[in-house]
């Protein structure tokens, strides 16, 4: 079977959970961001963000197709004439060419639903939730986008040590109190400094959201809040994860999630871009 065969089954598996509206070819951000989709595909590999570690390992593998839920060359839009002097753009497009690698970047499709249990939902937050052990803690089971859970009362120690476990992580920064006691979790999307944080402190303080699982996030708004509120003796934290590690885990669940839905007789596979961050003990 070509790539570009494959690339076409996959997005029509898609819904349309954040928008209610079809994902529009001439506006969408799932493009081939490089290679030849006309080629048949020796092996796919499912990733966050295919970083030259991971084509490598693809390339060693016999795989021909990487699917990327994240940008391929640094910039919104994967735009690379301004890189054409950039040695590290040069490595990193070398190595592509040697395997043969098409890549096409799977963001808005796999966010937008997979049928999952009788109804379609965010391929990502979804497969975060089931790789975590979480679908039956769901506060809201009919939401098609999984963030917020009820889960079996946990200290600080005991959630860490189950986050980096499953995502595989260096360590997790955190911020808040250390003797929190949590039980209600939600994931918010990016905290970025907006006014719509204001939300997210209304939402903690009005439902007692104990912690936070965070992606990007700034140091000031809701990190500010949950410092403050920790000094005062409220159960609040955040494990702030990262963008990427926190999202990788959905591209784990969807290289499963291909295997049993499609069955190709191809070899898929879920290559860990891994955690961007080292740390240095104090």
């Amino acid at each position: 079977m070509k790539i570009i065969e494959l690339i076409e089954r996959m997005k029509q598996d898609a819904a349309s959970v954040w928008t209610g509206r079809t994902i529009e070819e001439e506006t969408t951000r799932d493009q081939i961001l490089y290679g030849d989709p006309h080629q048949e595909c020796t092996g796919v590999v499912t990733t966050c963000y295919a970083s030259v570690d991971v084509i490598r390992k693809a390339g060693e593998a016999g795989a021909n197709l990487i699917v990327v839920h994240e940008a391929l060359f640094w910039n919104h839009g994967d735009r690379t004439d301004w890189l054409a002097g950039n040695t590290a753009f040069q490595q990193k497009a070398a190595l592509l060419n040697r395997y043969n690698i098409c890549v096409w970047r799977n963001h808005d499709h796999i966010h937008a639903g997979l049928p999952m249990e009788g109804q379609y939902r965010d391929g990502i937050f979804g497969g975060l939730s089931r790789l975590l052990g979480w679908d039956a803690y769901r506060v809201y089971p009919d939401n098609p986008v999984p963030q917020e859970f009820l889960l079996p009362e946990m200290s600080v120690a005991e959630m860490a040590a189950h986050l980096n476990r499953k995502f595989r992580l260096n360590g997790i920064r955190f911020i808040g109190n250390q003797g929190c006691r949590i039980k209600r979790v939600y994931i918010p999307m990016h905290i970025m400094g907006h006014p719509s944080d204001n939300q997210i402190i209304q939402k903690m303080n009005d439902l007692d959201i104990h912690c936070l699982l965070t992606l990007e996030m700034v140091d000031f708004t809701v990190c500010e809040y949950v410092r403050d509120a920790a000094m005062t003796g409220e159960n609040r934290c955040i494990f702030a994860l990262g963008h990427f590690n926190l999202e990788e885990i959905g591209m784990e669940y969807y290289a499963e999630y291909l295997r049993e839905k499609f069955g190709w007789t191809i070899p898929v596979t879920f290559i860990q871009s891994g955690d961007a961050y080292s740390y240095f003990p104090a």
